[in-house]
Parts: C-alpha cells; sequence; structure tokens
C-alpha cells in the first residue's frame, strides 16, 4: 500500500468525528405544571446536552438565549454563552457555558465535556451557520 507524503495528509481537511458538521434541535419546556420553570433543551445530533453534561442543571429561559443577538449567536468574536443553570437551591451557583465562534459558514461550541452516542468524551461540535442560524429562529418563533 503507497504511503501519503505527510503535506498531503495534513493538507486533506478534517477527518473523522472533529470534522463532522452536527445538527441542532431547541425545543423549550414550558413550566408548569409540567416542570416547575420554564427551560430551554438543546439537542445536538439527538442528545439532550444538558441532561448528558450535568443532569442537576435545566436549560435557561429560552426567551433569553433565543432572543435575535442573544447568547447562542455567533458573532465576529468568541465569546461564552451560558447554557442552563442547577435545577433548584442547594446546588450551587456554577453554570454549564459554551464557548461559541463562528468561522466562515461553521458555527463552533468548543468546552463542552459529556458522552456522546458512542459514549467518547464530545468537546466541540460544529454546526452549519444556515441550519444553526434557521434553527434559533424557528425555535424562537414558537414560543
Amino acid at each position: 500500500m503507497p504511503r501519503s507524503s505527510p503535506r498531503t495528509l495534513r493538507s486533506a481537511g478534517p477527518v473523522g468525528p472533529a470534522g463532522a458538521l452536527s445538527t441542532l434541535l431547541v425545543t423549550a419546556c414550558p413550566g408548569p405544571p409540567v416542570c416547575p420553570a420554564v427551560h430551554t433543551y438543546l439537542f445536538v445530533d439527538g442528545l439532550d446536552l444538558v441532561a448528558r453534561s450535568d443532569g442537576a442543571m435545566a436549560g435557561l429561559d429560552p426567551r433569553r438565549l433565543l432572543r435575535p443577538g442573544g447568547p447562542l449567536y455567533p458573532a465576529d468574536t468568541p465569546r461564552e454563552a451560558g447554557l442552563a443553570a442547577p435545577r433548584g437551591p442547594g446546588h450551587g451557583a456554577e453554570r454549564l457555558t459554551v464557548r461559541i465562534r463562528l468561522r466562515g459558514g461553521t458555527v463552533i461550541w468548543s468546552g463542552l465535556m459529556y458522552p456522546g452516542s458512542d459514549g467518547e468524551v464530545v468537546e466541540e461540535v460544529r454546526f452549519r451557520l444556515e441550519q444553526y442560524l434557521g434553527e434559533l429562529e424557528r425555535a424562537y418563533a414558537a414560543l
């Protein structure tokens, strides 16, 4: 089997899961009587990101997260966005955050740590900009 030069391997671009594009689905829990408060569900490739990251947390209020220009909207400069907070008192003040950045037509979430469907730790996900913005707009309109 012929070997490829290191230059060819480096220039081939992302390979495997790190270079794969994910899909975002956003829904909202209406609050009482279903749950104690209104909160956001964030599904990445069909997996509940908040529940898989920390089951003691709940997504933040969707009117805050999903509003046009809000924390989930990508900008030219990378930024930290809070996604979830502890469900009730006595669980600490720590929040689940993600670093959001825009690179060309790709939105990148990094600083994650949750088990993927294959059991491997997911630390970063990438979304196609059109799908990502379309999902935020769809979910906000549904509120």
